[in-house]
């Protein structure tokens, strides 16, 4: 059985803002988010752990970073670009209001239903190439034939994470948003028994271990 934790980063200034961050936009992990990243390590600390991964966007890496250390410092902690969120193209670093007025069938589209979703008006990055890059990842990941449990971690962004997590266990594009969102630091468990063709859902957008209420500006 190989286990995967995906974390989504801890809040940022932009998340904060109602700004789209993207593969090529960043802020500032918010100071409250590295207590936020020490509560989740503190439910997973009874967990064995054989390694993060981690998006190399700063957002996502001080967060798998910061974790990492309140866990103890001593899991193997990996970065890969596979990881990364949405290219946003044009809506990088602009306000969702902003984006709603200008590209409304575009931002609804992405928010509920992605299989109306033309990325090529924004210059973005469309959801099958979300979900072909981190699936090939994950299931690269649950492949090998261990004996053995294999834990992961997987630190990366809302978006991405959702096409991640929905396309692992095949969802319909129609139905990505079914679930809703994801909010920062929030965990979601999947399980896979065959080495990567199926997986399970144990958990969506857990955040019960958080010393704090989610607001709107949590989640996408």
């Amino acid at each position: 059985m190989t286990r995967f934790y995906f974390v989504r980063h801890g809040k940022t200034v932009w998340n904060l803002e109602g700004r789209y961050q993207g593969a090529r936009g960043d802020s500032p992990l918010l100071p409250e988010s590295y207590q936020d990243i020490k509560s989740l390590a503190q439910f997973l600390r009874p967990q064995h752990i054989d390694w993060i991964y981690s998006s190399p966007i700063k957002r996502a890496y001080l967060t798998a970073q910061t974790l990492d250390q309140a866990l103890g410092g001593d899991i193997p902690l990996s970065t890969n670009a596979a990881l990364k969120e949405f290219d946003l193209g044009i809506m990088e670093g602009q306000k969702f209001s902003v984006m709603e007025q200008k590209y409304p069938q575009e931002v609804w589209a992405f928010r509920h239903d992605p299989s109306q979703y033309d990325a090529t008006s924004i210059q973005g990055e469309s959801f099958e190439s979300v979900v072909h890059r981190t699936n090939d990842f994950i299931k690269g990941l649950a492949r090998p034939l261990a004996a053995q449990t294999q834990v992961f971690i997987i630190v990366s962004h809302g978006a991405a994470s959702v096409a991640m997590i929905k396309g692992l266990l095949k969802v319909p594009l129609h139905n990505f948003r079914d679930q809703g969102g994801l909010a920062n630091t929030s965990l979601t468990t999947l399980d896979t028994y065959d080495h990567g063709q199926s997986f399970q859902l144990i958990k969506w957008n857990d955040t019960s271990f958080l010393q704090r209420p989610t607001t709107q500006t949590d989640t996408i």
